[in-house]
């Protein structure tokens, strides 16, 4: 079963969002996610609060492996699709972190209205030359 939380479309969502996130995962003993969750929740958590404006919420299922994360939001706009990104804009690099550090995403209309915007994280093994 999936841990959930409610954020409302705030900037300080988006904190607690990712020290939320960083809880589960250390909880199910995913520790070694945590750097990666942070940021890619960050990042879509962000993207609600700048582009959707709704309420939104946030899903970690730590009992499915790769990990799960959704949020799911009340806008029916989809993210746009991965593309060049102006290294000049201050924005526009949320869904690049997401394609390059998670095993899979994606994002799909929600039956009732709204969307979920989801990425998959494997724990990946030590490579023995850690300390």
């Amino acid at each position: 079963m999936a841990d959930r939380i409610e954020l409302q479309p705030a900037p300080e969502s988006v904190a607690a969002a990712r020290r939320w996130s960083v809880q589960c995962v250390e909880r199910a003993g995913l520790g070694a996610l945590r750097d990666t969750v942070a940021l890619l929740v960050s990042e879509v958590v962000s993207n609600v609060v700048l582009h959707a404006r709704t309420p939104c919420e946030l899903r970690v299922d730590t009992d499915v492996r790769p990990l799960r994360v959704e949020v799911r939001d009340r806008s029916d706009r989809l993210p746009n699709p991965v593309a060049a990104v102006d290294p000049m804009s201050a924005s526009g690099r949320g869904m690049v972190l997401v394609e390059a550090l998670s095993e899979a995403h994606g994002s799909a209309p929600l039956p009732g209205g709204g969307k979920v915007v989801w990425f998959q994280l494997a724990e990946r093994p030590r490579t023995g030359t850690d300390g």
